[in-house]
């Protein structure tokens, strides 16, 4: 199944391993000292006991940090209360907003004229809350923005509709935090709404149906939460403490499906020392067995004899429970079954009036992404310390789990910015297969020294996480791949002087495309990705016999494989398997696959028998060229007939022997005229001709080229 004389390997979307003679002088890189320099910061009110009152002037040497029941070495220490704030000239902090009212442009604070102020996010989950709901928070936070917001408060205005917005960067401007808020109608999150469930009608008999929307819900869910840590990572360079009031309608979690975006939320959020104050917008309930308006007729028993009522309140219960852990494990509070929102505010400000900001580096190395309890001790009686409980470890790509590795290629995906820990290289090419369509095959090369092999017996495996994505002119995505592809391959080839490549396709319309790639080797977690552009032309039958060649990309390749596959690449029971990099060596051929589409017919003589069909004639040859001198050309093919009927194509083949050729790069001039239209092409490419790896002692023997038109 795998050519044994190989230097590059090769697996399609099918995962076939093959070998393709091509060099890889990539060896591998040198030492690299990796430290954990992570710092664990915690903020800690103290208060007496007795009177509640925030005690000042307190040392390092009154706390003691314990970490999972072991004593850690305190590294920083800080005091920071509001009393000590300086006014901010500036109205923007963070510069992230596209522009408040009345787009003024604003200057950006400097972080050392944060310190001592109270930095507070305002997100309204706009997608979870129904407009009395809303109106009800707005209110709310108007009324903070206009009678409790002090000096050193500094606001800022997040919304979650069918995009997350940063409304208003951190100001202590109420005017344009009040006029900004006040825009929340309720129309920006709709479509987004949670969707009927098993348990959305307690129907007792099989004469109702509700559809059960559970996947739906948890996607929403998911949104939700990657908001929430969107916002924590973008917060993560301000090393203040802040706090995030989060206004929802409640957020449902179905068992574990969420688990990971909910951990790595909180993750976010511990990191970026920012604490969730989650607030249930609906406020105090009435729950009754027949539901409200939002279920279906009741039916049955259920509303006698209590289960009706107890599924209610577990549902209610239930939408408020990742609220309740947004905010427990970030050393926030949660505010739930009230209509006075007021004290969630008090409470922020109460919070962060005056604390102690105290780091450390963990003295377990373990990046095992576990939970790890804090505790922390006054050196004296009768202080009441509030802080954070805990917060989980730092994962590395071996304690990660499915889902979140999951995540990171998605991400990764998504990012605007490339991941560079694997080399990685992609090249695609298109070939026509009817009128409006091509087919499009994408070839990815990985150096095999980025590969961690494991040696299993005679064996060198490993495995590689492979996700694309293909996106039109508006930016939707219109194809993608994902693969798990798992190398096992024989220690004779010395896969790790080689070069790895994996092969897919596309089917898609004409238009202009953007493809990006991203492969993991899932041994350390390493990444690399690659992003390319390709057009596929409009090639639409026109009335003038006058118009451009139309021609297919120009496949390279040292070698080809048996291959049954009904595919453009394959001619002849032969698949050419594209060489992308343009490198040969002196003992390989140099083979070419290129097509011409829709070529003109001959004019057929006066005398032609009555249903003779007009044939065509295409002519093509290649020159190579080093500097102005042509070196090499082979010989003319001609092409008599279409030879690939179902898509109107000639297809042509070139075999190259490079073994007359000396070493060094070469310029390539493809000549492909369609003698019958008129039209001509002269497309030129690049190639490196390289020594064979065991050169022979004779002198290399010549020979001439061959081309085909089969």
């Amino acid at each position: 199944m795998a050519a044994l004389a190989a230097t590059t390997f090769l697996v399609s979307s099918a995962a076939r391993p093959f070998a393709q003679q091509q060099d890889q002088n990539n060896p591998p890189g040198g030492f690299v000292i990796r430290a954990n320099a992570e710092l664990v910061l915690t903020n800690v009110v103290a208060r007496d006991a007795k009177t509640g009152e925030l005690l000042r002037d307190l040392k390092q040497s009154d706390f003691t940090v314990f970490e999972n029941g072991k004593k850690q070495v305190i590294a920083s220490f800080d005091f920071q209360s509001v009393d000590m704030a300086a006014p901010l000239k500036e109205a923007t902090v963070t510069g992230l907003a596209a522009g408040g009212v009345g787009n003024k442009a604003v200057a950006v604070a400097k972080p050392e004229e944060l310190r001592n102020h109270r930095l507070i996010v305002f997100f309204f989950d706009l997608t979870s809350m129904q407009p009395e709901d809303l109106d009800r928070s707005v209110d709310a936070a108007r009324d903070f923005l206009k009678k409790k917001m002090s000096p050193a408060d500094l606001v800022a205005l997040v919304s979650l509709g069918d995009t997350l917005k940063v409304d208003q960067d951190f100001t202590a401007d109420k005017d344009a935090l009040a006029a900004e808020v006040g825009i929340y109608n309720g129309t920006e999150g709709q479509g987004f709404a949670q969707g009927a469930t098993a348990n959305s009608n307690q129907a007792e008999d099989t004469t109702g149906y509700t559809p059960d929307e559970s996947e739906y819900n948890d996607i929403n869910t998911d949104r939700e939460l990657f908001a929430l840590r969107a916002i924590a990572k973008s917060l993560e360079k301000i090393q203040e403490k802040k706090s995030l009031l989060y206004f929802s309608g409640g957020i449902s979690r179905d068992g574990i499906e969420n688990q990971a975006s909910l951990r790595s939320a909180v993750n976010a959020a511990v990191r970026a020392n920012l604490a969730v104050y989650s607030v249930d917008t609906r406020g105090l309930q009435a729950i009754s067995p027949a539901g409200d308006a939002s279920t279906g007729s009741l039916r049955g028993q259920g509303a006698y004899n209590g289960g009706a009522l107890s599924n209610n309140m577990n549902s209610n219960f239930a939408s408020q429970e990742v609220m309740a852990t947004l905010s427990a494990d970030t050393g926030g509070k949660a505010f739930f079954d009230s209509n006075d929102f007021a004290p969630a505010f008090a409470q922020v400000q109460k919070d962060t009036s005056a604390y102690y900001a105290i780091g450390f580096h963990s003295s377990n190395p373990a990046r095992d992404g576990k939970y790890r309890k804090l505790t922390i001790k006054f050196n004296r009686p009768g202080v009441k310390l509030e802080y954070r409980q805990g917060y989980y470890a730092p994962a590395d790509f071996a304690h990660s789990g499915k889902q979140d590795r999951e995540q990171q290629l998605e991400e990764q995906l998504a990012s605007d910015l490339p991941a560079t820990d694997m080399a990685v290289y992609l090249d695609a090419m298109y070939f026509r297969l009817e009128e409006n369509r091509f087919y499009v095959p994408v070839s990815l090369v990985v150096p095999g020294s980025q590969i961690p092999f494991v040696k299993g017996g005679d064996k060198d495996k490993a495995t590689l996480d492979i996700v694309g994505t293909v996106i039109d002119e508006v930016k939707r995505p219109i194809g993608r791949a994902r693969e798990t592809v798992k190398l096992n391959l024989d220690q004779a080839l010395g896969a790790r002087q080689k070069n790895i490549q994996y092969t897919t396709s596309f089917n898609l319309p004409p238009g202009k495309y953007h493809l990006k790639f991203v492969v993991r080797e899932n041994q350390t977690g390493r990444m690399g990705s690659f992003e390319a552009d390709i057009t596929l032309p409009e090639m639409k039958k026109q009335p003038s016999a006058k118009r451009p060649i139309w021609l297919s990309s120009i496949l390279l390749a040292s070698a080809r494989q048996p291959s049954k596959q009904d595919s453009p690449l394959v001619r002849n029971g032969q698949e050419y398997v594209p060489n992308i990099s343009h490198v040969f060596r002196q003992d390989q051929h140099l083979y070419l696959l290129y097509e011409v589409y829709g070529p003109a017919k001959e004019k057929l003589a006066d005398n032609a028998p009555k249903g003779t069909k007009a044939g065509v004639s295409v002519l093509s040859s290649l020159e190579l060229l080093q500097g102005a001198a042509k070196v090499y050309e082979t010989p003319v093919v001609k092409a008599t007939a279409v030879n690939v009927p179902g898509r109107d194509a000639v297809a042509l083949e070139l075999d190259v022997p490079l073994n007359g050729l000396r070493p060094g790069q070469y310029i390539c001039q493809l000549n492909v005229i369609d003698d019958a239209g008129g039209s001509f092409a002269f497309p030129r490419f690049a190639v490196l001709v390289k020594e064979p790896v065991q050169a022979s002692a004779s002198g290399p023997a010549s020979g001439s080229g061959s081309g085909s038109s089969r």
